[in-house]
């Protein structure tokens, strides 16, 4: 199996607990990854510092870390952290988030079958209080053809769960600000760029979501960025103005319903 980096970022609202969960995982890995990049978004609570020193005590040499004075936003800090992975394939993982044990071999296991494999990523399953309650699940398309027309509606790879090669993320522009849209900006453009698509027709990871996410999913303030983030992603060539208008006009109904309801249609109608 190919040498492989897991780029991850924190930031003051991250929960330790949910962090040692996330970091476990990873060492559960079948196959494990032989370094972990973490960037440190900005100043992080004491209980994360305390986390983060015990990690690299128990694992010296897995663990770098890239610190940040003040936060930047997720765009610019995976933007740092992608140079600062030594190896070619990088898997990202979201640190509230759990990765199932196999997940890296399926992955790599991919891209030793396809050579020319750029991105790989995978469904999720998603739990609010435990992996072993699960809400809803995510799918995305399978096949590179399918993955390149999902794209230009809704993200065709759930961000937490995908492995991509270094060169082919540089080669692309690498993560740019694009609040709220960095992964689907960068896709896109990866896309545009030539690069080979796949995903795993499983469950990879178990991705935490709650309240707090349909909460920070709804609002003017939200729409307006997700519209901003969609005018880039139109701009650059890779939707036409229909499909523009036809994704923002369908997230400003969800955005503006309650948050109930739009919970709801998240779990029901979003997220199978």
């Amino acid at each position: 199996m190919a040498a492989l980096s897991v780029l991850m970022s924190l930031y003051i609202k991250e929960k330790p607990e949910y962090a040692r969960e996330c970091f476990e995982s990873l060492l559960r890995q079948t196959v494990r990854a032989d370094e972990w990049v973490i960037v440190e978004d900005g100043p992080l609570s004491d209980e994360m510092y305390q986390l983060l020193d015990e990690y690299q005590s128990r694992y010296p040499g897995l663990i770098k870390r890239l610190q940040f004075e003040n936060n930047q936003g997720l765009g610019l800090a995976l933007q740092a952290g992608i140079p600062e992975c030594r190896n070619e394939l990088i898997a990202r993982m979201d640190t509230d988030d759990i990765a199932r044990e196999d997940r890296f071999e399926m992955q790599l296991s991919e891209f030793e079958k396809n050579p020319d494999l750029d991105i790989c990523g995978s469904h999720i399953d998603e739990f609010e209080d435990t992996p072993n309650v699960l809400v809803a699940r995510r799918t995305v398309p399978i096949k590179h053809e399918d993955i390149v027309k999902y794209q230009k509606k809704r993200d065709a790879f759930n961000h937490m769960t995908v492995m991509y090669k270094k060169t082919a993320v540089l080669d692309a522009g690498n993560y740019q600000m694009c609040p709220l849209m960095e992964d689907t900006y960068l896709w896109a453009r990866m896309i545009m760029n030539g690069v080979q698509c796949a995903n795993v027709d499983e469950a990879l990871v178990y991705a935490r979501i709650g309240s707090g996410m349909f909460e920070r999913r709804g609002g003017w303030s939200y729409f307006k960025n997700y519209k901003a983030g969609q005018k880039m992603v139109h701009d650059i060539g890779y939707t036409s103005y229909a499909i523009y208008f036809y994704t923002v006009s369908i997230q400003f109904v969800v955005a503006l319903m309650p948050r109930r309801i739009r919970g709801f249609v998240f779990k029901k109608i979003l997220h199978k």
